[in-house]
Formats: structure tokens, sequence, C-alpha cells
């Protein structure tokens, strides 16, 4: 996938390790039988940050979501740490939030901190009985091996039926001083968000308010991680966490702005693309959907009908099998719930292959040729262009097909 390019930012490496101040780590504690995978990662900033978080909206939520909401409120929304695993979501658990907490005491001693300051988190089996004794006996170790090239141990540790690591990071300036803001992401199945998705952990030396930063990050959440589908079920342990050390010295963002504007479009770019990233690795995945609505007379009817697209499970179906069953996408933006004239909607969809004008103002559609479709649909990267006609509003959303694959994952989970 390419990366969008905006003026005054540009991409750098390093994920949550990117933002001066930040180290991190990862490593295999024995959660994981594979002892060449990680399995607890770590994230520490040397100064206190600010910090803001979302959660999953599931009714069901993991010992790890309701812990770490506790820490922020006790904390008055600062942090200084992650921990955070692989294999075991301590979720339905009977024990589990003493487990949750027992752990973040560990981090925190390891560390020389407080419990409160740390962000918790946990991926993996549902309703399995969780020990603290791996992560007892490798906390320490864990700790010590912290350091600024620790961002892919860490970003490997947080990786279930992921494929491949998903990292972001971008430099930019505010008032003169150069920022940087990364992150990292974990997620291939089980996602659908409301309010959050997958684990998410962003790191910046930016200076700025809680309350500013729980803004941004709720904005951003709605136009990025909101807007990815892989398979329509929503976990219960997603979060997304954001921390901010002021490390870079600008004035403390506290107020809308031209500085807050800045930061807020540099949290877009990064959680844009990790969600991108998860997208393209969705479980079983062959192909990276992108549906694009434009024309829309306000935001929340663009991202209804993008999503709308990508969430059909026809519609992944049909660009699996490559089959041009265009009124799949058709019914997908008829039953969006948002309201709009759907005899004023344009359709393409293309690919590197070409473009196929799919209808023109009238739900009727156009005669096409199916060689030509064929290998649009044959490509490993499809975008939808939805265009309504109906406003200036526009946004975009993201997934991938559905394929024998994903079933034969989910299938054997466990193992």
């Amino acid at each position: 996938m390419k990366k969008e390019e905006y003026d005054g930012y540009c991409y750098v490496e390093g994920g949550v390790c990117a933002a001066i101040g930040f180290s991190a780590n990862g490593l295999n504690c024995g959660l994981n039988p594979d002892k060449s995978k990680n399995d607890l990662g770590m994230i520490y900033s040397e100064k206190l940050c600010t910090a803001a978080a979302v959660y999953t909206q599931n009714k069901v939520k993991g010992a790890p979501v309701l812990v770490t909401k506790r820490h922020l409120e006790a904390s008055g929304g600062t942090a200084k740490a992650v921990i955070v695993n692989s294999k075991n979501a301590n979720t339905c658990n009977a024990d589990g939030v003493d487990i949750a907490e027992e752990i973040s005491g560990f981090a925190a001693n390891a560390l020389g901190i407080h419990a409160r300051e740390v962000i918790i988190a946990s991926t993996g089996v549902i309703g399995q009985p969780m020990s603290v004794k791996p992560f007892a006996e490798h906390m320490q170790e864990l700790a010590v091996g912290l350091s600024k090239d620790g961002h892919t141990e860490a970003a490997t540790a947080i990786m279930t039926t992921d494929t491949v690591r998903k990292e972001a990071a971008v430099e930019f300036k505010i008032a003169d001083r150069v920022c940087r803001l990364g992150g990292m992401a974990k997620g291939s199945g089980m996602i659908n968000p409301n309010m959050a998705t997958t684990l998410n952990f962003i790191t910046t030396d930016v200076s700025i308010s809680v309350e500013m930063l729980q803004n941004a990050l709720k904005d951003s959440v709605k136009t990025t991680y909101n807007c990815l589908c892989i398979d329509g079920d929503t976990s219960t342990n997603d979060m997304v966490s954001v921390m901010a050390n002021g490390a870079a010295g600008n004035p403390e963002i506290t107020a809308d702005g031209t500085a807050y504007q800045s930061f807020r479009l540099a949290l877009f770019i990064v959680m844009s693309e990790l969600t991108k990233m998860l997208a393209a690795d969705g479980e079983g995945a062959s192909k990276f959907l992108e549906c694009s609505c434009a024309g829309a007379p306000d935001q929340r009817t663009a991202v209804m009908v993008a999503k709308s697209v990508i969430q059909s499970s026809l519609v992944k179906c049909l660009m699996f099998g490559g089959d041009a069953n265009w009124g799949r996408i058709m019914c997908a933006i008829g039953y969006a719930d948002a309201e709009f004239d759907m005899n004023k909607v344009d359709v393409d969809v293309s690919s590197d292959a070409g473009t196929i004008e799919v209808c023109r103002g009238n739900s009727v559609i156009l005669p096409f040729s199916e060689e030509k479709a064929a290998m649009i649909l044959g490509e490993k990267e499809i975008t939808i262009a939805v265009n309504l006609n109906q406003g200036e509003a526009e946004a975009k959303a993201w997934g991938c097909d559905l394929t024998y694959d994903y079933v034969k994952i989910n299938g054997d989970y466990r193992s």
C-alpha cells in the first residue's frame, strides 16, 4: 500500500519509540509455547505522560480494559508505561481483574513507578484461565531490556494471527519544535470496531493537556479505526491508548488552534496508516479493500455508506471470487444507516488494472466488459468509489475479502 503524503509531515522509523523519551521491549514469557515468538511487551516513558484511551463497547469487556480505565481515572489521565500480552485475553475469568491488577503491580515494581501509571492490555483466547507466574518471572528481564530499538520486539509481542508487525510514525513541527508521533497495532480478525479496535498503542513527545488529547483521539477514531471491518465481530478487549510526554518542548496545547490541528492531523495520519495495515492483514485475506464515499451531505453519512460497503459479507465474497456482481455493492449502499437520494449516486470500481463505471445517478448498473472486470478484480488492492453527489463531506473505510482461509483459521483458533 502506498502511504498518503501530507505537507509538513514526514514518515519516520521507530514506531512507539520514534518520539523522544520512549523505549520498549518484548520477549517470550511462556504464554506462547513457541519460544521463538514474543508474547509479552512493554512501552515506557522516562517522563510522566498525559494519557487518553478509548475502549470496546462490547458489553463483555476484558479485565485489562476495566483495569486500564480504572488506572487512568485514578491518575487523572496520566501514565508512564504499557504492559501487554498475547495468547490469553484475560476475559470472562472470575479473577481477571485481580490478575490484571497484580500484573500491573509487577510492571510498576520493575520500573519503579506506581501501578496506576500502568496501562494494561491483553489479547488472545477468551475464557482461558491466566496464571500470573510467567509475568512475575519475566517482568524484570523485560524492564531491564527496554531500549530505543525495542519497538520491533514490542510490536511482535502483540501479534496473534497477525502475519506482519504493524508500526507507523511521523515527524512534524509545532511552534518550530520538531515533534514525533508513532504507534503500533495488532489485529487480524474479530474486527468490527465501535469506539476502538484491536490493540493500538500510540506515543508522542508533544505537550498536550489530557482534555485535548482525549478529544483528538475520539475524533480520529471515528474516521480511522471505526471505519475498519474484517469480519463483523467486535472484540471484548479492543483498546486504543495514547501517551504524550511533552519532551519535544512545545508550548502545551490546551485549546483548539493551529498547534492542536497540527497534532490532530499527525494522530490521524498514524492511525489511518495502522488501520490500513490492519485491513490488509485480515485473517486469510488475499485482497485489500478501500471504499471512499464523497459528495455526502455530512460526514456521518459518508462514514456510514463507506462502512456499509466494507462490512458487507457478500461484497467481501465478490472481491475474493473476482465475480463482478455489482448488485451487491449497490445493495450495501442502499441499506446504509443514513438518509440520501440513491438516484443521484455514482459508483466506480478500480485497481491498478483500470476502472469500471458501475452506475451513474439512477441506480441502474451500466453495461461492462467481463474481461476488464476480471482484470480489475484480480489485483491485490481494490477501490470502490461512491459519490453521493449531495454535499461536500467525504470518508473512507477499509477491509479485506472473505476467504476460505478465514474459516480455517477461526475453526481451529485455540490451537
